[in-house]
């Protein structure tokens, strides 16, 4: 199988991630946890941490957490399908998230996706279809 070109470090926040205060704190192929501070660019006009944020951040482990095995086969994880339900919000402290895949096949894993507040109260779950395939051609890691 043919193996990726540039070295990716899944453990760093970047692009989206990183603007929005992504910081990992665990990150395997089964389980991958985060945190986010709580600031004022990620509240909604109400002073609630915006719905995209908690979305965001289920998508960004699920994807890390599959393309950490999906890179050793020469392969990429993307996003395929996301359900957040929201049960609390947060408004100040920090997010917690943990993911845990529930599936790992072929060309899709399954992720479900608990998000906590600095209480340890459930606020938000996701449900997190990742699809897997081959590196694009116009790939940077091609």
């Amino acid at each position: 199988m043919p193996a990726a070109k540039a070295s990716i470090d899944l453990m760093q926040s970047t692009g989206f991630d990183a603007l929005y205060g992504l910081e990992f704190l665990e990150l395997t192929d089964q389980v991958a946890a985060a945190r986010i501070p709580v600031r004022d660019e990620l509240l909604q006009p109400f002073g609630l941490v915006h719905g995209g944020v908690y979305a965001a951040v289920a998508e960004s482990l699920a994807s890390h957490g599959t393309g950490l095995a999906a890179l050793r086969e020469g392969r990429v994880a993307m996003g395929m399908s996301n359900h957040t339900s929201f049960l609390r919000p947060i408004t100040a402290g920090v997010i917690n998230a943990r993911a845990t895949r529930r599936h790992g096949g072929r060309t899709t894993a399954v992720w479900d996706v608990e998000i906590t507040d600095g209480a340890e109260r459930l606020c938000a779950v996701s449900r997190v279809t990742i699809a897997i395939r081959d590196i694009p051609a116009n790939s940077s890691v091609a």
